[in-house]
């Protein structure tokens, strides 16, 4: 038998074995080196994926600090909410009629239907939020809506997200502003405070296994809440303000209203209401679109509404001559039937009256334009430059109130040779409604000037309280409040707005606004400053009404909301409108309440 046949067979095992080593080898080799390329080139993406799907990490949301009055009573709060999302291609997929998804989203989403309707059809696009921050039970019920039978719309889903609610719906709306998308805050408090309010974020990483469950958790960076902010605010009283401005409005019908109220002693403001109202729960979407930007149903009349001030700036232009010794409340003053300035225009006073000799007390009881001017010619124009400034104006007063105007003031140097014959009685500057309860505030307090406060504390921290400056003596403070409780005695121009059994003083005005370069016949500013009571003032209060329709003098469109306000706020706080020094026992009112 032949050997070869054997040894051929070895062979070909031999060099079958050798193949199957060295594809092993090869394979080995490869092997090895993707094992180096996946360990070294692409360790981080790997890594990065293998966290992504072990490892999940989420943003813990800040909770937003709560706003309140005084006394704890809530005005702002955070609660759960949903944003809601849809996509249009699945909704168009899905459904042959989408008008019939939008009729039924529409009324929960705040809505109408033609807007939602082009809102989940929009073309080229993955996704459209229909919502930011509905509530989490409208959120449940739009997740349960049915449509073809079916619970719940294909294409429409939810995210839980932090909702800002306003308990008492339209209350200090303008002042509190509102918060937008990322939980920011877009207006008013909210914005000016959002560093305040929103705290800060955290982070939470939960490690998971094959089958979705969590095993681990870990919060490498903890959340911090928002701080609480407490106002000055008194929620009741900002209430019945509100109350009193929406009464001006539906007798009046004017272009917008405010009022203000505060305690001249230390300057903390007790209400600061806007009309027309807004509510910050329903704020329209357009409102969204400028963070810190106003929009007109933002607009805080109190610190935006510059205006010419009418006769309440006579008690500035009187206030600088007693200061300056120039004259004194019984000094009489020469007042002609009109004055004639060059030629140019007549200067007369709401009542015709002959040349006659007043006080400058009855100056002001009567408030004669004339009486005024003739009371700064004595100052001189340097003098009376000097004291609008001393009183704040032209530069806002500092209050922690987004957007404050500073008002127009003419500086000296340009100062017309007509100028001494219409600043004095408030024509031909413009101020803000929060600097004329500023420079009141002065008159009351015995001659301070200070920053009006409207927040009390922030955290755990008090806010210190503004020191201010003294612009006029407590002497000449307390004459002129003495002459101003002349405009609400009899003859004054606010007579109608007294209480019997109060001691109260103010001052009225009324002003021309000029529309297309010149002052107008039939629109005005009516507005009114009083306080009480007047020998030692725990309130002032101011009232504005913007181009009323059905009215103009502030005596008889402001005068009776002051009055309103004050008769309700004062046996509310428990105060003497009347000390005994100033009111006989016969005169002080019997309705005399102590401090709730």
């Amino acid at each position: 038998m032949s050997t070869s046949a054997p040894r051929r067979t070895v062979d070909v095992i031999d060099r079958r074995v050798g193949i199957l080593f060295g594809a092993f080898l090869l394979l080995l080799l490869i092997a090895i080196l993707r094992a180096g390329y996946l360990t070294t080139v692409k360790a981080g993406s790997l890594r990065a994926a293998a966290n992504s799907q072990q490892v999940q990490t989420v943003a813990v949301p800040a909770l937003r600090g709560e706003v309140t009055d005084r006394s704890g009573v809530v005005l702002a709060i955070s609660e759960p909410g949903d944003a809601v999302y849809a996509d249009p291609y699945l909704i168009n997929r899905t459904y042959r009629h989408p008008q019939v998804v939008a009729d039924k989203l529409a009324p929960l989403l705040g809505l109408t239907s033609q807007s939602t309707l082009a809102l989940i059809t929009k073309p080229n696009t993955g996704y459209v939020q229909l919502a930011s921050d509905v509530s989490a039970t409208v959120g449940a019920r739009i997740m349960a809506l049915q449509v073809q039978g079916i619970s719940g719309i294909n294409g429409i889903w939810e995210q839980p997200t932090e909702r800002r609610a306003y308990p008492l719906g339209t209350e200090l709306g303008q002042v509190l502003g509102w918060v937008g998308n990322g939980n920011k805050g877009v207006d008013g408090l909210e914005y000016w405070f959002n560093k305040q309010l929103a705290g800060v974020s955290g982070v939470r990483r939960t490690v998971i296994d094959a089958q979705g469950k969590a095993i681990a958790v870990q919060t490498p960076k903890q959340m911090v809440p928002g701080q609480n902010i407490r106002l000055t605010i008194s929620s009741p009283l900002q209430s019945e303000v509100e109350r009193v401005l929406a009464g001006v409005a539906a007798q009046y019908q004017p272009k917008g209203a405010t009022a203000i109220v505060t305690d001249p002693q230390t300057d903390q403001i007790l209400a600061v209401a806007n009309w027309p109202f807004v509510n910050p729960n329903h704020v329209p979407l357009s409102a969204f679109q400028n963070a810190g930007g106003h929009t007109a149903v933002a607009e805080d009349q109190a610190v935006d509404l510059s205006y010419e001030p009418g006769s309440t700036f006579k008690a500035v232009t009187v206030a600088g001559a007693l200061q300056d010794g120039k004259v004194t409340p019984t000094t009489p003053i020469q007042v002609p039937a009109y004055l004639d300035p060059y030629g140019l225009y007549k200067i007369t006073d709401a009542e015709v009256h002959p040349n006659e000799v007043l006080q400058v007390r009855q100056i002001l009881k009567v408030s004669s334009n004339i009486g005024a001017v003739e009371i700064a010619k004595r100052m001189g124009a340097a003098s009376f430059a000097s004291w609008v400034s001393r009183f704040g104006f032209g530069r806002p007063t500092g209050v922690a109130l987004q957007g404050e105007a500073q008002g127009v003031v003419l500086p000296l140097s340009k100062y017309s040779g007509i100028s001494m014959y219409n600043l004095p009685f408030g024509q031909g500057e413009e101020v803000t409604p929060m600097q004329m309860i500023q420079a009141y505030d002065a008159i009351a307090n015995g001659g301070i000037l200070r920053t009006p406060q409207l927040v009390e504390s922030i955290g755990n921290h008090k806010v210190l309280a503004p020191k201010g400056k003294r612009i006029i003596s407590p002497r000449v403070a307390s004459e002129l409040r003495d002459m101003l409780r002349g405009v609400l005695a009899d003859g004054g121009t606010a007579s109608g707005a007294r209480i019997p059994g109060y001691d109260m003083a103010g001052k009225t005005g009324t002003a021309q606004v000029v529309a297309r370069g010149k002052y107008s016949n039939n629109l005005f500013i009516a507005s009114f400053i009083g306080m009480v009571p007047a020998s030692n003032p725990k309130l002032v209060v101011v009232v504005v009404v913007d181009e009323p329709k059905y009215g103009i003098y502030g005596g008889s469109v402001a005068a009776p909301a002051f009055q309103k306000i004050v008769g309700w706020a004062v046996p509310h706080l428990g105060i003497d409108p009347c000390p005994p020094q100033h009111c006989p026992a016969s005169a002080r009112n019997p309705l005399m309440l102590s401090t709730p």
